[in-house]
């Protein structure tokens, strides 16, 4: 990699939280590559993720010198039969993820409903971002399957718009992981000015006073679908090269990264940018991918009938 330019590819626009990510790590990153290249971070947003996702399957260089930020709900979104997505995502070398992160739902104190059982009698209005994209998705397939009284209005293209809405008073919530909104509106959990309603997980999150959504759910079936559509969150916010990089170049790109997730000059400046560092190696997200992939074509199928 000596005297190398490498691309660093954001599927969002500049100054939302993948691109925010992508800075950290590229200040940093140089440093544990051999050769200490430099980066130029490029951001190419659209379709939630899947132009840049798109392009880094099919058209980017093979020779470890791209890498990027994927959509963390391309492997679900390909087994729901999504035919913008023109690629396996297990042929990915997938490099690591700088945080695991969780999913939830959130109103302003305002909102009609401010809890989860309210949710069930008392409708609000909730931003999308798109079709695909977790935004958009989540409170289809919970309307749906739990009757849930999400409004969705469609139109606002990032979480981020989501959140301006919220505060001109358009909407009343949206549907959004955890450390997304923690980066975009630090404090505003925790000094109440965002109600959470329910988080995505099995099991309640540390630190937040809210219930699970598997709380909600009357039967197994409703679990394993709710557990499918939310596998993705499994992978974080995964750094990926293109398919076919060759082994050696995915194995310097993997161990840099978790060398750099160990760095106490990152780590603070991580803890300056009020990011949460909880990193997965890329050989454990490559075996998330795999069991998504894998999952029951039933659950597959009725999932499918939840998300139009």
């Amino acid at each position: 990699y000596k005297g190398r330019q490498m691309k660093a590819i954001v599927g969002n626009p500049a100054g939302g939280d993948y691109d925010n990510w992508m800075r950290l790590l590229t200040r940093h990153w140089p440093r544990f590559i051999p050769g200490r290249p430099g980066f130029i971070v490029q951001n190419m947003p659209g379709a939630g993720q899947i132009i840049a996702s798109n392009w880094l399957a099919t058209s980017a260089e093979r020779d470890g010198s791209v890498i990027g930020f994927t959509e963390r709900a391309l492997p679900y979104l390909r087994l729901m039969g999504d035919q913008n997505i023109r690629f396996d995502p297990r042929a990915f070398s997938f490099i690591g993820s700088p945080e695991q992160t969780n999913r939830g739902c959130f109103v302003t104190p305002h909102a009609p409903a401010t809890t989860a059982r309210e949710l069930f009698t008392k409708e609000i209005l909730v931003g999308g971002a798109g079709a695909g994209t977790s935004i958009t998705n989540t409170p289809i397939l919970l309307s749906k399957l739990l009757g849930l009284k999400f409004k969705l209005v469609e139109g606002y293209g990032s979480a981020e718009h989501v959140v301006l809405a919220m505060e001109r008073g358009e909407l009343h919530g949206l549907c959004q992981t955890v450390g997304g909104i923690r980066a975009t509106k630090p404090g505003w959990i925790e000094q109440g000015k965002l109600k959470v309603l329910f988080t995505m997980e099995h099991d309640r999150v540390p630190g937040i006073d809210a219930p699970t959504i598997h709380e909600f759910t009357t039967s197994k079936e409703q679990s394993e679908i709710i557990a499918l559509y939310n596998s993705s969150l499994e992978l974080g916010r995964p750094l990926v090269a293109p398919p076919g990089v060759p082994p050696d170049r995915v194995e310097a790109l993997r161990r840099s990264f978790d060398a750099m997730m160990l760095d106490r000059e990152f780590l603070e400046d991580a803890h300056r940018a009020r990011f949460e560092i909880t990193p997965r190696a890329g050989e454990k997200l490559q075996e998330v991918v795999n069991a998504i992939m894998a999952a029951s074509p039933a659950i597959i199928e009725r999932t499918k009938a939840l998300t139009k």
